[in-house]
């Protein structure tokens, strides 16, 4: 079976990579703009977009993995800041306050679809806004949801972190991940 991760994420692919899996990245055939639909809860668009990047690459003879990750904060999903400015603007609209971080996979064996979905809940810390400044110009985690890099610097943005499975807040729950491999007989 050829195992490929549906992502072009480079932190996904280092994450799978933990797991000693022999994989290959592809780019997911879907546009998930057009995809999203504003009606669905954050758990439920998750979860849509991870099986929509798995099922665009499932076929005979593969084990595709797809996943997606949403911020969700005070009933709405939080993006990818893209700018330095918006960065800061994110964190401190959540500094002091709990967000969830939804990361939503979904495994294809051939034609089956094992989904799973891990949330998160994450609690910032009260911030300054010169601490914040100082943490963006650190990480410049402008290409990340909730504009963090809990992985990198971003871990002293927050005083409490409640979540299953650590990885899943880096974009791919490993535990849950490395069961459902092994299931499959990976």
């Amino acid at each position: 079976m050829e195992l490929i991760l549906a992502s072009t994420s480079k932190y996904r692919q280092e994450l799978l990579s933990r797991l000693a899996y022999k994989f290959t990245a592809q780019a997911p055939l879907i546009d998930e703009d057009k995809e999203k639909d504003p009606s669905l809860s954050p758990k439920a668009l998750a979860e849509k977009l991870a099986y929509l990047k798995a099922a665009s690459l499932a076929g005979p003879g593969r084990v595709v993995i797809g996943g997606d990750q949403l911020v969700a904060f005070e009933g709405k999903i939080l993006g990818k800041a893209h700018t330095p400015e918006n960065a800061v603007r994110q964190i401190l609209s959540m500094q002091g306050k709990t967000h969830e971080l939804i990361t939503a996979i979904c495994v294809f064996d051939g034609e089956r679809a094992i989904p799973y979905t891990d949330i998160t809940r994450m609690h910032m810390k009260t911030l300054s806004q010169a601490q914040v400044e100082r943490y963006v110009q650190l990480d410049m985690p402008t290409d990340c949801a909730g504009s963090y890099k809990i992985e990198k610097h971003g871990i002293m943005l927050f005083d409490k972190i409640e979540s299953q499975d650590f990885t899943a807040i880096q974009g791919l729950p490993l535990i849950a991940l490395s069961k459902i491999l092994e299931n499959l007989n990976l």
